[in-house]
């Protein structure tokens, strides 16, 4: 499984959360009463409430109760990680746990200049961000998810007030958090990315790539800011993959190169196609007969090669051939699950078809090497091929 998240509104720790709730109700019960075994005052409450924004549904978390009642103050890290290494708490999760709150303010000490131990969380706000971290830590551990991909995140506008005053968005803690991941500016003004966030991104080791990766839809959630924006929801949008899906056929993309050549013989055209049949990343070169220019008939080349590979592949062509011009395209291809294997002492390509069916074709470079009778080795294919042609998978 992998999981994207999509920040339309931006993360927080709650959106987070309540992403992940929405896409996995049965995990709340956990997720709360962790938030109580670190000490969360029972007359303090925790709900989940369905909501909207910008009329899109989602779900949206809520910690509510007497400040004046908490009895807790944030205090340094390492106030937080003794809290959290003396709560009842599985260990994995106090383990999450305490690495989100170290980055955090690992953070912190590069901006202000403290040692780690000495950092005095000043922008969390008391048990909001603690059970956020901690929610978020049951989460993590319960999804077991070793794979996260995150969109562009959004850059956001304006001033935000912190305890050393008003600071430009993002928040010096959470630019550090961020550095290396692109950020752009969407036009949509605020604070779009909270410093918890931002740590629970660099927690998961997000990655962005221009390409996805792709893979059967299993689950998504939305979980909503407590805030509305204009001209998006506030929602970061969960989805989670299933991959290696089994399926008769996979899908990439494969370079096409294509070219004429009427000055060559084709004794030397042969021998130039051989070499570049052998050349790393080709997959296939064919070669027909077409009338060219003034009616002089010509051979028209066509090779297909992995992508990464067809700069030199031409380079190869330039230096095997007489073409002093040829056409490059980038195709999508669909190809049928297959696998190489031996039938007897005959190496053979095994394929699944797209209704069950399994299919085998022995390789006769091997089977010419037996027998140099047309009717011996077709009789030898028979045999070999029949054994395993009807599986059905």
């Amino acid at each position: 499984m992998f999981i994207h998240l999509d920040l339309v509104g931006g993360i927080a720790g709650d959106m987070f959360i309540a992403a992940v709730l929405d896409a996995w109700p049965n995990l709340t019960p956990k997720v709360f009463e962790a938030m109580h075994q670190v000490g969360l005052p029972s007359e303090w409450s925790v709900e989940l409430i369905s909501a909207t924004s910008a009329g899109i549904l989602g779900k949206r978390l809520i910690i509510a109760g007497d400040v004046d009642d908490a009895n807790f103050s944030t205090g340094t890290f390492r106030d937080i990680r003794s809290r959290l290494l003396e709560s009842c708490l599985p260990e994995p999760i106090i383990q999450r746990a305490v690495d989100i709150f170290y980055r955090l303010a690992e953070a912190e000490g590069v901006v202000h200049g403290k040692l780690i131990d000495a950092v005095h969380f000043h922008e969390i706000a008391d048990w909001d961000s603690v059970c956020d971290i901690v929610g978020a830590a049951v989460a993590l551990e319960e999804i077991n998810c070793s794979k996260w991909s995150v969109s562009n995140i959004p850059m956001g506008s304006g001033t935000v007030n912190t305890a050393h005053g008003l600071m430009p968005v993002p928040a010096p803690a959470t630019s550090k958090l961020l550095e290396g991941f692109i950020m752009v500016d969407d036009g949509i003004p605020g604070e779009r990315v909270t410093p918890t966030g931002a740590a629970i991104l660099s927690h998961i080791s997000a990655s962005q790539h221009s390409k996805r990766d792709t893979g059967r839809i299993i689950v998504s959630g939305h979980g909503l800011g407590t805030r509305e924006i204009t001209g998006a929801p506030n929602m970061l949008r969960l989805i989670a993959f299933e991959e290696n899906v089994v399926s008769s056929t996979s899908h990439d993309e494969v370079g096409n190169i294509t070219f004429e050549v009427d000055d060559q013989t084709g004794e030397d055209l042969a021998v130039a196609l051989d070499i570049l049949r052998d050349f790393e990343g080709v997959l296939d070169v064919v070669q027909y007969m077409v009338s060219g220019k003034k009616g002089r008939l010509a051979n028209s080349v066509r090779i297909l090669c992995d992508v990464k590979f067809i700069d030199d592949v031409i380079k190869e062509v330039f230096l095997q051939t007489t073409t002093i011009g040829l056409r490059t395209t980038i195709s999508k291809r669909r190809v049928l699950s297959r696998e190489d294997v031996i039938i007897g002492d005959v190496g053979a390509k095994k394929t699944l078809r797209p209704d069950g069916l399994t299919t085998v074709k022995v390789n006769m470079d091997e089977l010419k090497l037996k027998t140099t009778k047309h009717s011996e080795r077709s009789q030898q294919r028979n045999v070999l091929e029949g054994g395993v042609r009807d599986e059905r998978t």
